[in-house]
């Protein structure tokens, strides 16, 4: 692959996208906020999503971070009554989380408004031809993150 632009350059297209990818989740989190959870909680809401129930271990390992600040983070989750928990099926010491009804309902819900806003905002405020190379610049997108 052939270089076109040099280092600087290339740094300051990779600060630029990062401020901007940044500024976009930020966006789209307005657009469907679920309260005032932190990023952290977020993330742990996203796990049980897509993973399934876990302990607060499997968790902790996960996301990086200590159990005891994890169980923190699940104390003020099922305080909100956003996450269950169930005795574990194999290990009677241990708790399995989960997301409630209410939680994945509103997650997927979320989900949609956000989806729903960017295709509008793209069908109002881009013609045919600049829809086609935002289409084009995911593609691209997309070969950074599997990089």
């Amino acid at each position: 692959m052939t270089r076109v632009a040099d280092d600087a350059s290339l740094t300051a297209l990779a600060a630029e996208l990062h401020g901007l990818v940044g500024r976009l989740r930020r966006r789209l989190r307005e657009e469907a906020t679920a309260g005032d959870l932190t990023p952290s909680q977020f993330a742990v809401m996203r796990r049980l999503e897509s993973d399934g129930p876990a302990t607060v271990s499997e968790l902790a390992r996960a996301e990086n971070m200590r159990p005891q600040s994890m169980s923190g983070l699940i104390a003020a989750l099922q305080a909100l009554g956003m996450v269950e928990g169930a005795p574990h099926p194999t290990d009677g010491r241990q708790t399995l989380l989960s997301l409630t009804d209410d939680t994945r309902t509103r997650l997927t819900s979320g989900r949609e408004i956000r989806k729903d806003w960017l295709a509008r905002t793209l069908g109002a405020e881009f013609s045919a031809s600049e829809q086609a190379q935002i289409a084009a610049a995911v593609e691209l997108l997309k070969r950074i993150v599997d990089s």
